[in-house]
């Protein structure tokens, strides 16, 4: 059975693919629930955010160690 209860948990879990099929499903059996409804754009923009990221400088801060690698990250954020 889905419910916002399971959506919020996937969600939570970081399994946002999921959590977003729930929150569709619910929609589309009750149109006027507001919490699928916010749900969803919460979702959906958080996806278009990070669509075009750049994977070097998202690995290269996933692996920094020293403060030489945070400046330079620091650095690439400013620009």
């Amino acid at each position: 059975m889905q419910t916002l209860t399971l959506a919020n948990i996937y969600e939570l879990q970081g399994l946002k693919d999921e959590a977003l099929d729930i929150y569709k499903n619910l929609l589309k059996e009750n149109p006027l629930n507001s919490e699928a409804k916010i749900a969803i754009k919460r979702l959906s923009g958080e996806r278009r955010k990070f669509l075009n990221v750049n994977t070097q400088m998202k690995e290269f801060f996933l692996k920094m160690e020293v403060d030489v690698e945070f400046n330079e990250f620091e650095r690439w954020l400013l620009k």
